[in-house]
């Protein structure tokens, strides 16, 4: 017993920065409505920042500038504290008043990409700028010496004084929420929006104020435990991001009391899961900790969700529109002779980057079905294109099943798991179901892709996946001395189109007909006789099919599968190119897959400027924000609208019309 109090006191740290990060969320939503993704990337900049002023410098976000601006050999705490925390609270600040103010009134779906967005860019601009900080500690400022608890438990002490001062600042806040005017301004804004206005409160003011509040208080616990901890651009992002998610959704992202208790809780039992690990010795090395906050986000949605949206809402903003899709064959048949003459005709390096776009689209393709279709938020679909991927390993390596047979039941167990993972979206929707399908891509990521006995030895790279092979053709992408084959990309590009006739067909089948009856409302879709729920499990399974089969085109074109293709951040990346280009129509995923870091646009790029590629990422974050801000629908929608716009206008005096943006689509049907 005393080995499981010994982690549970060893954990108090770890514990204090998810119940940290879980008051920053809930003092964000209450103020503004947003699940803030990006929190753990502003509390990222605020501990930088910090550790870079200790060394004496400032550093500079923008590129183009030095990264950081030199002022002294060492700045001391009680200055480089303060500094920290009003550099990170403007960060906050300019997030909101440049990305989240134009949406208040976008669905969640789009505040949701938008977060991920800023997320995107800051750790991006953090690991390039930045990344010669990682991993080094600073002094501490919290008293670190041993003290001994009940009898033989030895453990820091400034663990528990960082648990203690989480409580002391939760305490505060809600303190100051509940009996001072702009609190109380705050929760009745939260409570009905449209009252607080017409008392003449500004509830745009009051979101504004959570973000700085939110992150003051998120980068204060993360300075105290800078010290403690391996400083990296992911530390507080994916290493605390999802406990702190998991109890805030406890808390119903309304009670900081219940936020912090079970942020604390989380991460207590987190670290007590390694005596556990010690004690059942069958239970995996990996990724159990990580699946303690999916399994009481699991908990707490089966307790609280709903099943049917509430009708209180002040502004219900809808998803773009999802025109017909009536592909022609002079359509189909003309960008694919042009590409697969560009895979014949053009060398290696292009043809890699026409490789990219190519199972970016496909992966862009399911998230056409799953949100543009569906109206459903996932952000796991790479980890559905992990298990296909490792599932094809196991099923030609082990079980000798050949081409394309294994790819196909490869992509159907990535179906399973989707429809398994579309049980929760049964009783919650939106956000909160972007948050457990956020925890579940971390756990499988965890849990499944680290696993040895799944990704192999360190030496072989992964996990082995030969060549495919139809009779006596070899359709690899190496064969022999040949390192870029473009029967390969052939096969992809046949992969491509199927994927693009099925999303089409499934547009206007009767199937895909109820999808969008269901997207626009559930109550009248079940009123006409839909089975809605069937429906949701059946939009996640198709989807999830296409990622799988995205998954098997990766594995088969680097020959190996590693937990580095299918992490979260490539599925944070994936959802942002998806919405980008354009995420209800075939277009628009080709378009997405265009625009995908490293593929033909991206490529092009580079090839004009060394520093394209060194910034692709941020590149892409921004125009993921700009492109969410300014128009909703895509890329590809938004120019097939205004074409048609020109097109129906004729000869005749040019139409006027909205100017397109959330406002407008509120009232625009699906």
């Amino acid at each position: 017993m005393s080995d499981y109090l010994f982690y549970a006191l060893l954990g108090s740290g770890a514990a204090a920065i998810v119940a940290g990060l879980a008051v920053g969320l809930v003092i964000t939503y209450q103020g503004s409505g947003v699940v803030n993704l990006a929190h753990g990337a502003t509390t990222t900049w605020t501990a930088f920042t910090y550790a870079e002023l200790r060394r004496g410098d400032l550093p500079l976000p923008f590129p183009g500038l030095p990264p950081r601006i030199h002022l002294a050999d060492e700045v001391p705490g009680i200055v480089a504290f303060p500094a920290a925390l009003m550099v990170g609270a403007g960060v906050a600040w300019l997030a909101y008043r440049l990305v989240f103010r134009p949406l208040r009134h976008a669905p969640p779906l789009a505040r949701m990409v938008a977060a991920v967005g800023v997320l995107i860019v800051v750790l991006s601009i953090v690991d390039r700028r930045l990344g010669d900080v990682r991993n080094q500690r600073t002094p501490h400022l919290l008293p670190r010496e041993p003290v001994t608890l009940y009898g033989d438990v030895t453990v820091p002490r400034d663990g528990l004084w960082l648990a203690l001062v989480v409580l002391l600042v939760a305490a505060g806040v809600w303190l100051v929420s509940r009996l001072t005017v702009i609190g109380l301004k705050v929760r009745a804004a939260a409570e009905n929006e449209k009252a607080a206005v017409l008392l003449g409160f500004s509830p745009e003011r009051h979101a504004a104020g959570s973000f700085v509040v939110a992150a003051s208080v998120s980068g204060t616990i993360a300075i105290l435990a800078t010290p403690m901890l391996q400083l990296t651009p992911t530390t507080f992002t994916f290493g605390f991001l999802v406990p702190a998610l998991g109890a805030a959704v406890v808390a119903r992202l309304r009670s900081i009391p219940t936020a912090v208790l079970a942020g604390l809780g989380i991460g207590v039992v987190q670290s007590m899961f390694t005596q556990v690990q010690i004690d059942l010795a069958w239970l995996p090395d990996t990724g159990v900790r990580e699946g303690v906050p999916l399994l009481v986000i699991i908990i707490a949605v089966a307790l609280g969700g709903a099943r049917v949206p509430g009708r209180n809402e002040l502004t219900v903003g809808r998803l773009p529109a999802v025109p017909a899709m009536s592909p022609t064959l002079l359509g189909v048949l003309a960008p694919t002779a042009v590409t697969a003459m560009a895979l014949v005709a053009f060398g290696p390096l292009w043809r890699g980057a026409i490789l990219t776009s190519m199972t970016a689209a496909v992966f862009a393709l399911s998230f056409v079905v799953l949100t543009g279709f569906g109206g459903q938020i996932s952000l796991a679909q790479l980890a559905f294109a992990g298990v296909a991927g490792f599932g094809l390993s196991k099923l030609t390596t082990s079980w000798n099943i050949p081409f394309p047979l294994a790819p196909l039941i490869a992509a159907g167990l990535a179906a399973l798991l989707g429809m398994l993972v579309a049980l929760p979206a049964l009783r919650i929707r939106g956000t909160e179901l972007a948050v457990i399908t956020f925890a579940a891509g971390v756990t499988i990521s965890e849990l499944v892709f680290k696993n040895p006995d799944l990704v192999g030895s360190a030496s072989t790279g992964g996990a082995p996946v030969p060549n495919p092979k139809l009779g006596p053709w070899d359709l690899g992408l190496v064969s022999g001395t040949s390192s870029s084959r473009p029967v390969f990309g052939l096969l992809v590009l046949s992969v491509l189109v199927g994927s693009c006739l099925l999303v089409a067909r499934l547009r206007s089948s009767p199937t895909g007909r109820r999808m969008l009856a269901v997207r626009s409302s559930e109550r009248a879709a079940t009123a006409c006789g839909v089975n809605v729920a069937a429906h949701k499990v059946a939009v996640f399974g198709v989807a999830a099919f296409l990622a799988g089969l995205g998954g098997c085109l990766t594995a088969y074109r680097f020959g190996n599968v590693s937990d580095a293709s299918f992490g979260v951040v490539a599925s944070l990346t994936a959802i942002t190119m998806a919405y980008l280009g354009g995420i209800t129509t075939v277009g628009g995923a080709l378009t997405s897959g265009l625009l995908a870091a490293s593929g033909v646009a991206f490529y092009g790029m580079g090839l004009l400027s060394d520093s394209t590629g060194r910034w692709d990422v941020v590149i892409g974050g921004v125009l993921l924000i700009i492109v969410v801000i300014r128009w909703p629908e895509g890329l590809a929608t938004a120019l097939g609208r205004r074409r048609r716009s020109r097109t129906s206008a004729g000869g005749s005096s040019p139409s006027v019309g909205p100017r397109p943006g959330w406002r407008n689509w509120q009232t625009r049907g699906a």
